[in-house]
């Protein structure tokens, strides 16, 4: 499968009514590109003549990169909606998930893909609320029925609500698309909840507000491919550790495993580091194909597969047999 990202930054890399065309595309966002060039279109098209399976892949909130509001064309949601949006601490502009009408926006554009387009599945990245310093004060005191009383809370069952309603709206709409996200790998730390990984780093419970467990044990999502971008034996998050408890989290469910492979650790790395070469990848690997729960792996990302030296023919003898 191919796993294209379609809006990057609340954009469209196909011709929309919600969102403007994606600066990345022609260099100004909102600019259609010549000749009717449909992206989206051209790549489902492609893919499926050669038997492969086409996901369209959305980051949900993110609105600018590198601070670049002034390039935000004058139909962006953003601009017509300025009370949907929050400035964060690192400068970038992201919509508020805890603004209903903002997760209803994200989820009609999920559905207006999935509408027009034969894509195989729609998939979410890790960009759920940026970290714990972000700016919603007057949303959790406007949008909170439920008087949950602490922020933290609130923000997780925001995250929820979209979770929830994305995968059952989607579903009613074709029941046959693969619904599924890939959240930064490490749920919670065993120090923190006893149902943790035995790891020391960052928790997506409480950096993105994203329960991840919660979402495989509810069946809201038919995949989860968490981010295990660290190498075996790492002191705070043991790729070996995580994927043991992964693999635990979906046990006996029917949400299925794949695993996000960070092949990008491999750009540049020098003698010494565990990512120079393919010794850790082939490792990684290895364990995967051990561990009967996981159902494939995600590699993050083609530019890296071209980049290092013999990657792409070491990963496609090793998937020749599939």
């Amino acid at each position: 499968a191919v796993f294209l990202q379609v809006r990057p930054c609340s954009d469209a890399l196909y011709p929309s009514s919600i969102f403007p065309w994606s600066r990345y595309l022609t260099g100004v966002q909102g600019l259609e590109p010549e000749g009717g060039f449909d992206p989206l279109d051209f790549w489902v098209t492609e893919s499926h003549a050669r038997g492969i399976e086409l996901h369209a892949w959305i980051n949900p909130y993110r609105i600018t990169r590198e601070k670049d509001h002034a390039g935000l064309a004058p139909t962006h949601p953003a601009v017509l909606h300025p009370e949907y949006v929050v400035q964060h601490s690192d400068g970038n502009w992201y919509f508020d998930p805890g603004v209903p009408e903002v997760r209803e926006l994200v989820i009609e554009g999920v559905l207006e893909i999935a509408g027009k387009y034969p894509v195989d599945g729609i998939h979410l990245d890790d960009y759920f609320y940026p970290g714990t310093s972000f700016q919603d004060q007057e949303s959790f005191i406007r949008h909170n029925p439920d008087g949950i009383g602490d922020k933290e809370s609130w923000r997780r069952e925001n995250v929820n609500l979209l979770v929830r309603d994305m995968g059952r709206r989607l579903h009613a709409l074709r029941p046959d698309i693969s619904f599924g996200i890939s959240p930064f790998g490490i749920w919670a730390n065993r120090s923190t909840f006893p149902s943790g990984s035995d790891t020391a780093g960052n928790q997506s419970y409480f950096l993105h507000s994203a329960d991840t467990r919660r979402w495989v044990l509810e069946g809201w999502i038919d995949y989860i491919a968490p981010q295990l971008y660290w190498e075996i034996g790492h002191k705070k998050a043991d790729y070996a550790v995580l994927l043991s408890w992964w693999a635990g989290v979906v046990r006996g469910t029917d949400v299925k495993l794949y695993i996000g492979m960070g092949d990008y650790r491999m750009v540049g790395a020098k003698s010494g580091s565990p990512w120079y070469g393919l010794e850790e990848i082939r490792r990684q690997m290895v364990l995967n194909r051990r561990t009967p729960e996981v159902a494939g792996e995600i590699h993050f990302r083609l530019g890296s597969i071209r980049a290092v030296p013999g990657l792409h023919d070491f990963l496609r003898e090793a998937h020749a047999d599939e």
